[in-house]
């Protein structure tokens, strides 16, 4: 057997270590002042780039791609050199990717407090960046198959398979979902609209949360909670169960994001079957994770490493259990739009990434730096502070949220709403919000300990040099038998080729069969006659500040068919009224009342006061104040090339309306300027308000209101 000697390459493992650090106190530094301004609005202060609506989506990417993203890297670089015996690929790659992943990270950092976003969530980011995220995101898949490709070990270990499934079902989601043509430099329209776009959101979100939260942390679960129990994992047959059982199940729940929307019910029904289903190998994961630890829990009372991957695989069960039962129907028509959505993700953020992240790092920093680690007290004391940091976060919330819902859906003897007033609800879960924010700020010291103690472990670390071993090659192993024979998912463990061919197999279908129907001639979809008119460019223009301010954070624009809801909204949406929505804002929360039907509810100058101080009136309101909207200059140059774009998406403006949309922007918004001066308000004519009332007016209208120009 021949032998050969190579080095593991640590320096990239300890570069994203130090960056998940870093973007990980950012992230919930955000985290922590988004809670804050939802708390107490006045915190949102008076400055465009400072409101909920742009930090929110800040918060999400940073802890979602900056924090997990890296983490992610570094527990894969080094468990698959490991599990591979090999070093990386190519260390040129690695370091493009490396640096490339920052620069995306910086790049959200910037754009997204300045209003650049396509608004849909967990992949609001521009076309550009769009771009640079698939390029790097392939340098990353062309060193981790080369690696694979030169391995010096013939069978795949499970958390290889995870790997690998995260890889390619990531590239696939971001593609499809970021199928968008740009308008400008910094402004693109997503080549689906209404209902298909909302259901190819929601088949990215969803599985988002799947392959990039999920299955790269249990391919890391896999090699570090053994690693660090000194035990095997409990189960290779409950592996397998619990790996082709996720990747087949996941990629089909996405649709009950979208109960009682209008997506068709054979999508909905679909989603909520596939996320029932989704519990058994969910389960299967995490008891094969907690029974890797049996006899070893002398070892996890003392270990702070073990606790840390203990609580983590316990919320793993939670979440995967609580997700499924948020996606039965009569379950989803209570929580969904409420806080108890907010406190769902975040137990399986907090919890399950969180607290993996926060284990793997405290048993790999010492042997990346061949030291000790500086204090294991300091350790014990981030994973209680962190603890009741999440418990004090997602109790209050899930409390709020339940509270939400059975105050909307309340009503009194006379079969009336209860609680008409949206502001009654908020101002009754504003203690929760405060004690969230305490949760939060226990959950950022933890993280804030955690960074000190790494920094001290390096600083009395010596200078340190990539690990030297030994394996035999490749051309020199035989293939490996249990019993004495070999079974057929060892054979496809040592076919990687024909391993990942099976996973795009089983990962493909399920997107096939709930988007293509959508996507099909427009028949399909019912259309509703509202959708007979498109924006006017001064409504697609105020569209896109809406968008620019992230209003859809706090806003819903779809009225689902519940009684409660008919008698707050209005009717019920209907599909074809997203007809021209690139891209859709039904929304996933209310922080305040739905709009789809706002237009022609309130008078010109309403919106306008409502926009400059919310609650002048709205009395109780938490919504910040939009004051630069009445200071910033209306920009009508770049209309044309938007409805340019909105001509290629098959929206019906004619050449002649592309020409004249400069002048038709204009005269509309003489029109409201007129009406506000009527009241008082003078001079906005040319700022950016009024195509915001405009977009306003413009929500749940009528075709025959539409063409006869009614206010």
């Amino acid at each position: 057997m021949s032998m050969e000697t190579f080095r593991y390459d640590y320096d990239i493992v300890r570069k994203f270590a130090i960056a998940t650090l870093i973007w990980g106190i950012v992230g919930m530094l955000v985290g922590v002042i988004v809670a804050a301004q939802l708390a107490f609005w006045q915190l949102n202060f008076d400055t465009s780039w400072l409101t909920f609506g742009r930090l929110r989506p800040l918060h999400t990417n940073a802890v979602i791609f900056a924090f997990a993203g890296n983490a992610i890297f570094a527990g894969v670089y080094y468990s698959s050199q490991r599990l591979l015996k090999a070093r990386m690929f190519n260390d040129t790659l690695s370091r493009i990717h490396f640096w490339g992943y920052q620069l995306i990270i910086v790049l959200a950092a910037v754009t997204l407090p300045l209003g650049i976003s396509s608004s849909k969530e967990y992949a609001e980011l521009e076309w550009p960046i769009d771009l640079l995220i698939a390029v790097v995101w392939v340098i990353f898949a062309i060193n981790f198959f080369g690696t694979i490709f030169r391995r010096r070990e013939r069978h795949l270990y499970v958390g290889i398979w995870f790997y690998i499934a995260t890889i390619v079902t990531i590239a696939m989601l971001h593609i499809v979902n970021n199928l968008e043509i740009p308008a400008t430099m910094l402004k693109s329209y997503p080549i689906f609209a209404g209902v298909q776009d909302a259901m190819v959101q929601w088949w990215y979100g969803h599985n988002a949360v799947g392959f990039l939260l999920t299955t790269p942390f249990l391919g890391m679960m896999y090699y570090f909670m053994p690693k660090a129990a000194n035990r095997p994992v409990y189960s290779y047959r409950l592996s397998i169960i619990h790996f082709w059982g996720l990747v087949f199940l996941y990629i089909w729940a996405g649709p009950h994001h979208l109960h009682y929307t209008a997506l068709p019910d054979w999508a909905q029904t679909l989603g909520a079957v596939f996320s029932l289903m989704l519990i058994a190998p969910s389960w299967g994961g995490m008891l094969n994770g907690l029974l890797t630890l049996r006899g070893a829990w002398n070892k996890v009372r003392q270990e702070p490493i073990l606790k840390f991957f203990a609580l983590a695989v316990t919320f793993y069960g939670m979440s995967t259990f609580e997700g499924p039962m948020m996606s039965i129907k009569a379950i989803n028509s209570l929580t969904h739009y409420t806080d108890y959505t907010v406190a769902h993700v975040h137990g399986g953020a907090l919890g399950w990434v969180g607290f993996m992240v926060f284990g793997m790092f405290y048993y790999l920093l010492p042997k990346l730096w061949k030291t000790e680690l500086y204090s294991k007290g300091l350790a014990t004391t981030h994973f209680w502070i962190a603890t009741i940091g999440i418990l004090l976060y997602i109790v209050p919330i899930w409390t709020a949220g339940i509270m939400q819902g059975l105050m909307w859906r309340a009503f009194d003897a006379d079969g009336l709403l209860q609680y008409p007033n949206f502001v009654e609800t908020t101002q009754r879960i504003l203690p929760f919000y405060h004690t969230r924010l305490l949760g939060g700020l226990m959950y950022l010291t933890g993280i804030i300990l955690m960074a000190y103690n790494v920094w001290m472990t390096i600083r009395k670390a010596d200078a340190v040099e990539d690990e030297e071993a030994t394996a035999p090659s490749l051309a020199s192993l035989k293939p490996a038998s249990y019993g004495g024979t070999t079974n057929w998912h060892h054979i496809l463990e040592g076919a990687p080729f024909a391993f990942t061919m099976l996973v795009v197999v089983l990962i493909t279908v399920g997107g096939i069969v709930e988007i293509v129907p959508l996507v099909m001639p427009k028949s399909y979809v019912p259309i509703h006659a509202s959708a007979a008119v498109p924006y006017s460019p001064l409504e697609l223009e105020g569209r896109d500040l809406y968008v620019r301010e992230g209003c859809y954070n706090c806003h819903s624009q779809m009225i689902r068919p519940l009684r409660d809801e008919v008698l707050r909204y209005g009717e019920y949406s209907k599909p074809g009224e997203f007809e021209y929505d690139h891209p859709f804002q039904w929304g996933s929360r209310r922080i305040g009342p739905d709009l789809a039907r706002v237009g022609a509810k309130y008078p010109d100058h309403w919106h306008y006061l409502h926009m400059m101080d919310p609650r002048s009136t709205s009395p109780g309101s938490i919504m910040p104040q939009y004051t630069w909207l009445a200071e910033n200059s209306l920009n009508t140059e770049d209309i044309q090339a938007k409805m340019k774009t909105m001509q290629m998406l098959n929206v019906p403006y004619t050449d002649k309306d592309v020409e004249q949309a400069p002048e038709t922007m204009r005269s509309q918004a003489a029109q409201i300027a007129e009406r506000l001066a009527a009241e008082g308000i003078q001079g906005m004519e040319d700022k950016e308000i009024v195509a915001v009332i405009a977009y306003l007016q413009r929500m749940g209208k009528q075709p025959q209101q539409l063409l006869a120009g009614t206010p």
